[in-house]
């Protein structure tokens, strides 16, 4: 599973770091450090995380080709949000 978190979107509101802090932490009170390449035992954890941002900025795609989910995630373009 692959995730891209748009940090030009995000708050720092910590929903993600308090519901999956395997994948993600804040760094002082508006850095986020996250997992890009999250663990599979993590998947729950992670797609509640994404559905709890306030500002959505948290994208998921479990495509099992990685070239294909760079490529994809990377022609994407409007606001980030739970695939």
């Amino acid at each position: 599973m692959r995730l891209v978190v748009d940090l030009n979107r995000c708050q720092g509101y910590a929903q993600c770091a308090f519901l999956a802090p395997d994948v993600f932490a804040m760094h002082g009170e508006e850095s986020l450090l996250y997992n890009p390449h999250a663990d599979e035992t993590h998947r729950d954890q992670v797609l509640r995380a994404a559905t709890a941002c306030p500002v959505q900025a948290i994208l998921v795609d479990d495509m099992s080709d990685a070239s294909a989910a760079a490529g994809d995630i990377a022609g994407r373009e409007g606001p980030a949000g739970v695939r």
